[in-house]
């Protein structure tokens, strides 16, 4: 027997990278990673709006959803935000680690889908 016969599992994937947040007209928007800790259906695919200013929470939007399939593990199919990034008109570009384009309007929370990629 070797060393490599006791060693634990490794894991299933690595976490999510850090996303830096993002300030347009006034809110600190943040992407929200581990949404099953706080109660909520899925990892990744939620931003957190704050006040800039006091730092007060004031909304959470899922902008897309995961399909999770039973015959999986669940965080191999999790799906993380990537990256915010100001967008045109005061909006903000979501990118999913699938490549995933998507466009918020903080001032509406509506969510469209700019442009999909492949990786």
């Amino acid at each position: 027997m070797t060393d490599d016969d006791f060693a634990p599992p490794a894991p299933k994937r690595t976490g999510p990278l850090e996303v830096d947040a993002v300030t347009l007209d006034g809110l600190r928007l943040e992407a929200v990673h581990w949404g099953r800790e706080r109660g909520l259906g899925q990892n990744g695919g939620y931003i957190e709006a704050f006040d800039a200013g006091s730092g007060r929470a004031l909304w959470l939007l899922q902008v897309y959803r995961i399909s999770y399939q039973d015959e999986l593990d669940e965080d191999v199919q999790d799906v993380f935000i990537e990256e915010l990034k100001a967008g045109p008109k005061g909006k903000l570009t979501v990118t999913d680690e699938n490549g995933r384009r998507l466009m918020l309007a903080p001032a509406t929370r509506s969510v469209a889908t700019r442009s999909v990629a492949s990786r």
